[in-house]
């Protein structure tokens, strides 16, 4: 039976650049959950009777909401709903399915990289049928239904066993429960040489890739340990628990520092790696050697035709605009395009959709390709893997070996975490008033050569998106970054990017934050960071 249920609007569920992200609470009051995603089937249309793919990253509450999710999808009228087995479906394996099966899109439930459990983060957001996540038209169509909604519909079917492989009937509708990470495994093997890496293991070779309990442990140990042979023990924290067993799972310095701090030592392995939330970002760690995610694009842009499924080269190269210029001068000298976004993967959709760019990425952990439309994090892990078995050197070799035929590009990203959301807007708003008078200024002994608020027009549909973060550069191109964060659930995070270019080879083995550190001060100077938000230094610096 199919029910109309009555309901009332909440005037907070608009979507961000990854969805619908709120504390669990949020979502658990009455018909908070229920209100989203009718407000996303309302959003849309031409769905009677076409397949939604559904999973999540396994944290708090992912199994309660696939439930209603697949009830809601019966009721208004889709034909089928392929679901991940156990509830679970990482980010890029979803937006996998939907385009190998052809679906008409898909619901994630992921707050990414945000911490997970009763009292923690939760995340929905609609996959559009490129894969892709939903484009801005949409989501701005979701949050309009949202807060005019009045009704949601919903089929009174028994609970979907979610554990189990097949097929079942509920309310006129297939709901299929699938392997989660057979699809996925099948297209790396298409992409990647598997029998290159088998012997890479084979020959000592050791890594250490840690899931931190979240979705890719399942994918990592069929891939790594089973396919391509690695040693058992070689996937950590593998299992997804649903608070991600109290870690915060964002792989970075701070809160993935045991791969790190593993890697570095002498006897430890050769290559570490750790993965987010929900499967789309990435860290990678050399013996005595962290790779920045910038320059990670940039060195997977150089060395991407090592692997089978960009052996004939790549179209273009696509960036977020915080994310350092390192890839631009990858593209410069292969002769293909180049595009700087606004933050957000759902930017790159319509270039990768376009044919203009093959590989794109993030300095915030995340780096894909067209294989997907979005990030992937255990996809860059094979992808360095391929390029470490091909060339035979290290990773430290490999970057090193980067440089000195492009350059360094310095950076590093400090982050200033749940700053009360009225001073980051008023740091934001002051420093916005001031950047018409900065060029021409001198900053801790730099030149201002231009200042301005980021607005990106997109090539290929021709929209225009203002206000993407404002950018301070320097001359010689040196360059300082501010950006309000909209990914995480309490107050803002203010976001700081610092980038310094240095051609010389002789000057290449610098500690970052050393130099760094005039880009550092210019940065406080210029935006009054202690002033406004009463830190004295940041929260995490990547």
């Amino acid at each position: 039976m199919i029910r109309t249920v009555p309901t009332k609007p909440y005037d907070d569920q608009k979507p961000g650049t990854s969805g619908l992200r709120k504390k669990v609470p949020v979502f658990q009051q009455e018909h908070y959950a229920e209100n989203f995603i009718q407000s996303i089937f309302d959003a849309l249309d031409g769905y009677a009777g076409k397949t939604l793919v559904l999973g999540g990253d396994g944290r708090f509450y992912n199994r309660e909401v696939i439930q209603k999710a697949i009830a809601m999808a019966a009721a208004n009228g889709f034909g089928k709903v392929m679901v991940g087995q156990g509830g679970i479906l990482s980010t890029p394996a979803a937006s996998n399915i939907i385009r190998k099966y052809k679906a008409f899109g898909g619901i994630i439930l992921s707050a990414s990289h945000n911490p997970g459990g009763p009292k923690e983060d939760f995340g929905i957001k609609h996959n559009a049928g490129n894969g892709g996540p939903a484009p801005e038209k949409i989501t701005d169509a979701i949050f309009a239904k949202s807060k005019a909604i009045s009704q949601y519909r919903i089929a009174d079917i028994g609970p979907i066993d979610l554990d189990k492989l097949g097929t079942v009937e509920a309310a006129g509708m297939t709901v299929e429960v699938i392997d989660p990470v057979k699809d996925y495994a099948e297209l790396m093997e298409s992409l990647f040489d598997f029998d290159a890496l088998r012997a890479l293991f084979k020959s000592g070779f050791r890594m250490a890739f840690d899931s931190m309990h979240a979705v890719t442990g399942p994918y990592g140990k069929e891939i790594l340990e089973h396919r391509l042979g690695a040693p058992a023990g070689t996937c950590r924290n593998y299992r997804p628990l649903p608070d991600f067993g109290g870690h915060h799972p964002d792989p970075n310095l701070v809160h993935a520092k045991k791969p790190y701090d593993d890697t570095m030592i002498a006897a430890g392995p050769d290559f570490g790696a750790a993965s987010d939330g929900d499967g789309d970002r990435n860290m990678i760690v050399g013996k005595g050697m962290f790779v920045t995610p910038s320059d990670s694009l940039a060195i997977i842009a150089a060395n991407a035709k090592l692997a089978r499924g960009y052996a004939k080269g790549i179209s273009g190269v696509a960036r977020s605009m915080p994310t350092s210029a390192a890839a631009d001068r990858v593209a410069e000298k292969l002769g293909i395009g180049c595009y700087e976004t606004p933050t957000g993967w759902k930017f790159f959709g319509n270039l990768l959709d376009a044919g203009k760019v093959t590989l794109c990425g993030e300095e915030s952990f995340g780096t894909g390709s067209n294989h997907v439309r979005e990030k992937d994090g255990l996809w860059a892990v094979l992808l360095w893997l391929n390029i470490l078995a091909v060339r035979g050197m290290s990773v430290r070799e490999v970057a090193e070996d980067h440089w000195k035929t492009y350059g360094r590009n310095y950076y590093s990203r400090h982050d200033y975490e749940e700053v009360e959301s009225a001073k980051a807007n008023a740091l934001m708003k002051d420093l916005g008033a001031k950047l018409a008078s900065l060029p021409g200024t001198k900053v801790r002994g730099l030149t201002v050569e231009k200042a301005d608020d980021f607005s990106y027009h997109d090539p290929v549909d021709g929209s225009v998106s203002e206000h993407q973060g404002i950018r301070v550069m320097f001359q010689g191109g040196s360059r300082v970054v501010f950006r309000l964060s909209g990914t995480g659930t309490s107050g803002a995070t203010l976001r700081v990017y610092m980038e310094r270019y240095e051609a010389d080879p002789a000057k290449h083995g610098i500690e970052t934050q050393e130099a760094l550190a005039d880009l550092i001060a210019a940065a406080d100077d210029i935006a009054g960071i202690r002033s406004h938000t009463g830190r004295a230094k940041p929260s995490v610096i990547t």
